[in-house]
């Protein structure tokens, strides 16, 4: 059945129908999935041709079965299942189609929302961390960072990296990604993922913060503990709490000022554990229970999801 567009709002068979009606199956309002159907529609559609073409052949081009899922229902079963964790089984009887059908239509979908980037205006797009500190020094604003991790299925038995992905602080099978959101909690970037044994500071060095700051804009950036050591690298421009000078028997007025500056610093960098919780709201990210590879695409699809939703929120809030 074709798509039907009217007034930003999506009109289908009955399950489309019930899945854009409400926000809380994707996370995501009718006239976004609207924007989201009119802009990777056309790129998936010529990826298919361009894998099609690319095959050895003994028929044409479109000969044989046809799809049974169009693409606004594979984009619509791909946003439930990050939005909810929902297994593929599940959303295969929900589209009346095969387990099969879901996961390549999930795997094809998860790529173009990931290489989408974190939306910050109308046309205006985040894909790397460089992008993020030029705008972030063009406006002048403050950027925050933090780790988060997620936690994953065990790897097997006899793998060599297997200790890779245990996580010194929870002690549990995890990934993690480093964060940035600007001082209002807007997500702007979600990096990669490494296994959890990663450190912080070390994941921050591998991406290139460090030159990025001394290189490039005056930017100021906040971040924990866990960062602590990048200011000096940076010229000041990492800013993380206070170090802690007396380990016992500290004087009462130390005591005053350490606690004064500590909750000054956490007051102003609490807005980015506000953008993770608004992250780990999609249960994708809460627990994996999928393949590890797909992490990074799953983190980066999901951060350009609630970035452009948020942009879109904020909009109508300035209209009205």
């Amino acid at each position: 059945m074709p798509l039907i567009l009217d007034h930003g709002h999506v009109v289908g068979n009955a399950s489309r129908a019930a899945i854009v009606s409400d926000r809380r199956i994707t996370g995501l309002s009718a006239s976004v999935i609207a924007e989201l159907v009119a802009e990777l529609g056309p790129l998936w559609h010529e990826r298919h041709q361009i894998e099609l073409a690319s095959r050895p052949r003994k028929r044409a081009v479109g000969a044989g079965a046809k799809h049974r899922l169009v693409f606004v229902d594979r984009l619509l079963a791909t946003l439930v299942h990050l939005r909810h964790a929902t297994t593929h089984d599940v959303l295969a009887c929900w589209f009346g189609v095969d387990r099969s059908t879901v996961t390549r239509a999930i795997g094809e979908v998860r790529p173009l929302l990931a290489e989408r980037g974190c939306t910050v205006s109308q046309g205006v797009r985040l894909r790397t961390l460089d992008e993020v500190m030029d705008h972030l020094g063009a406006d002048g604003k403050t950027g925050i960072i933090d780790g988060t991790e997620i936690r994953v299925r065990r790897p097997a038995a006899g793998r060599k990296d297997r200790d890779k992905f245990i996580s010194g602080k929870n002690r549990q099978n995890a990934v993690k990604t480093m964060v940035v959101t600007d001082g209002d909690g807007r997500v702007l970037f979600c990096s990669p993922t490494k296994p959890g044994s990663c450190a912080d500071i070390t994941h921050a060095r591998q991406l290139g913060l460090v030159r990025l700051l001394a290189d490039g804009p005056a930017v100021e950036i906040l971040a924990d503990a866990g960062y602590q050591g990048l200011g000096a690298q940076t010229g000041g421009r990492v800013i993380t709490p206070p170090h802690r000078k007396f380990k016992k028997n500290a004087p009462d007025w130390y005591e005053e000022m350490y606690e004064r500056h500590r909750k000054a610093h956490s007051s102003r960098r609490i807005r980015v554990e506000h953008g993770i919780a608004h992250l780990k709201n999609w249960r994708a990210l809460a627990r994996h229970l999928g393949r590890r590879e797909h992490m990074s695409d799953t983190v980066q699809a999901i951060a350009g999801l609630l970035s452009h939703q948020q942009t879109a929120d904020l909009n109508l809030t300035r209209q009205m």
